[in-house]
């Protein structure tokens, strides 16, 4: 029985560690991170061994030096470590307090890493805008749908096994950098229309190793106005599968995305029409309506994509965000 325990307790520590590593690796917020269980274990033991081991597997850890979270976050991150050891009146810990003063002398930028773990043992690292409208556009960070449609992915990687994918409006690369690593498309195609944006794409997908990786997925990173998108483009790309994520926020552009959509849904991969998944964070009922009857008026029918999605990445899940298949 002892020996049970043993391992259980084990268990529970190593699960305790990895949810930390992830929750600091994602930049998820302090109020999330399993804060029970290591005030527990500084209340019972009185020592700061479980915070070393924190540490180390966060702002000590190889991905942290590569890819580290930006400097705001990791202060914040280590003032609060300190405040958990010194209200359990642990023993001191020399190398949380070095942390802390190497961040303290760093400097701060507008911009900083967020890496999620993969399932199946891989990350995905994403450069973004610490703002949430940057330069002008909301492109520079990852957003709700973003998540869910890559969880999504994961959990039906058959869509896009051996298949062409073009993505539209891809943003920093998080959808598509996990399906890249997951689900074995044969070609992606990153694509978006802002400038800034595409930049920071082609950064992020090259700083994920994919554009020099001589296997497939053959990748590209292109740029995608979509009101004057030619038919020998579409062509060239290919795709048999499109997916979008957080496309339809804007009713300015809504109506120039349905008739590229429109178009996508008509044109026949070899025998068979793709399929197209949209994913969006209905923040505005009214907007995301909108966009809804637009597709309906351009004969567009749309299922709703419903039932349980794995929750892997750590990310807020604050509003509603809907998943859905188009048809003509």
């Amino acid at each position: 029985m002892k020996s049970n325990r043993k391992d259980s307790s084990k268990e529970n520590r190593a699960d305790f560690l990895d949810e930390f590593q992830s929750c600091f690796f994602s930049t998820s917020r302090l109020a999330s991170f399993p804060w029970t269980f290591l005030e527990n274990d500084l209340e019972s033991s009185k020592s700061s061994q479980l915070i070393l081991d924190v540490l180390k597997q966060t702002c000590l850890h190889a991905l942290c030096k590569k890819f580290p979270p930006s400097v705001r976050y990791r202060k914040l991150f280590l003032v609060e470590l300190i405040r958990r050891v010194e209200a359990a009146d642990c023993e001191p810990l020399d190398e949380l307090y070095d942390s802390l003063a190497e961040v303290v002398s760093a400097q701060e930028a507008a911009e900083g890493y967020r890496t999620f773990l993969l399932p199946c043992g891989g990350t995905v690292s994403l450069l973004e805008n610490l703002a949430l409208i940057s330069e002008g556009t909301t492109g520079l960070v990852t957003w709700e749908a973003a998540h869910y449609l890559a969880e999504w992915a994961l959990d039906h990687p058959q869509t896009f096994a051996g298949r062409k994918v073009l993505e539209l409006g891809s943003g920093v690369g998080f959808t598509g950098v996990t399906v890249c690593r997951s689900c074995g498309p044969s070609k992606y195609v990153f694509s978006d229309g802002h400038s800034s944006v595409l930049q920071r794409l082609e950064d992020n997908v090259r700083l994920n190793g994919l554009l020099q990786e001589e296997t497939p997925p053959e990748v590209s990173v292109e740029k995608l106005d979509w009101s004057d998108v030619t038919e020998e483009r579409l062509d060239a790309i290919g795709a048999d599968v499109v997916i979008a994520a957080d496309v339809a926020y804007d009713p300015d552009v809504v109506a120039v995305l349905v008739q590229l959509l429109s178009r996508i849904l008509r044109r026949k991969c070899g025998r068979v029409l793709p399929e197209v998944f949209i994913c969006s964070t209905v923040r505005n009922r009214q907007t995301y309506d909108g966009f809804t009857k637009q597709l309906g008026d351009a004969g567009i029918s749309h299922r709703v994509i419903s039932g349980a999605v794995s929750h892997v990445f750590q990310y807020k899940r604050v509003s509603e965000v809907e998943l859905i298949k188009l048809y003509v």
